[in-house]
């Protein structure tokens, strides 16, 4: 089975970062840890929609990628966040995972991934909050990324399912340069984390414009895991 969540916002890595200071994230590890590992086998599959980890640089994010690793069950395939700063190139961060011996992570980063019949695509995407535009350079760059990876994904065939950190739409924005590129690809699922606390009843969870759209953020989802295929 394939499953997803995304803003683990792991502390372990950055000073041991705590995440009670924000309501609702109250023993977000252990509650992750039990949600997850009471459901998911080591056959199933788990796209982590970025915001893995608060660590700054690549060696920081060691105990965050080991807890991962170590301590979830099953595959993990994990997408870019705004705060994955620690993310390298993709030579890097994959040397550094083999380097450490975790062997159930993976990374999606213009490439796909063919797991049960589903071409996992995704990329981080930018920002379409309210009051806040969008840089064009990145979103451009973003948009090329998308694209990349549902051309992957397409040659690997299966249904397309795209997974982006930054929601697409929220409230009024709309990324359409995002949004043009799932319509180009067809794509009828859409998951997207990032969004928290009093921003979640903001989100869209349903269609729009044939696309079904879900937020998947850690704390939206109660930290478990929700079922994609």
């Amino acid at each position: 089975m394939i499953y997803t969540i995304g803003d683990l916002h792991l502390p372990f890595g950055a000073g041991n970062k705590p995440m009670d200071i924000f309501p609702g994230w109250t023993n977000h590890v252990e509650r992750l840890l039990e949600n997850w590992n009471s459901k998911i086998t080591d056959d199933d599959t788990v796209v982590l929609v970025g915001d893995h980890s608060w660590a700054l640089k690549l060696e920081e994010s060691r105990k965050d990628l080991e807890f991962i690793d170590k301590e979830l069950k099953g595959r993990k395939i994990l997408s870019k966040g705004n705060h994955d700063l620690w993310w390298s190139t993709t030579k890097k961060i994959t040397d550094f995972v083999t380097d450490n011996g975790f062997s159930t992570i993976s990374f999606l980063f213009n490439n796909a991934f063919l797991v049960e019949g589903v071409s996992i695509c995704g990329t981080r995407g930018w920002i379409s909050e309210n009051g806040e535009p969008a840089d064009q350079k990145v979103l451009n760059r973003e948009a090329g990324r998308l694209e990349a990876s549902l051309q992957a994904g397409v040659k690997l065939g299966g249904e397309l399912v795209a997974f982006i950190h930054y929601p697409p739409i929220y409230g009024t924005e709309e990324n359409v340069l995002i949004t043009e590129i799932l319509h180009k690809y067809d794509v009828k699922r859409c998951f997207y984390a990032h969004l928290h606390g009093y921003s979640i009843k903001g989100a869209l969870n349903g269609e729009r414009g044939g696309v079904s759209y879900k937020l998947v953020s850690a704390d939206s989802l109660g930290f478990d895991p929700i079922k994609v295929n």
